[in-house]
């Protein structure tokens, strides 16, 4: 998946970027207080995408 339309649903689903790191970006959960980091790769594995929603406690994007 790209990286960009994990940080779009991100954003859809109430997530906000709370700081940068080195080599990760991390995003907070507005409504839990969860937090994950999110690599700056352009392309992400389906299964790190999966966990790094489940972290948030968001529901996992529609990967066509």
């Amino acid at each position: 998946m790209k990286r960009n339309l994990l940080i779009k649903h991100l954003g859809k689903e109430n997530c906000i970027l709370y700081r940068e790191g080195s080599n990760h970006s991390m995003y907070r959960n507005s409504e839990n207080g969860k937090k994950s980091a999110v690599p700056r790769h352009p392309n992400l594995d389906e299964n790190l995408v999966f966990d790094i929603c489940k972290q948030l406690g968001i529901p996992k994007p529609k990967i066509n």
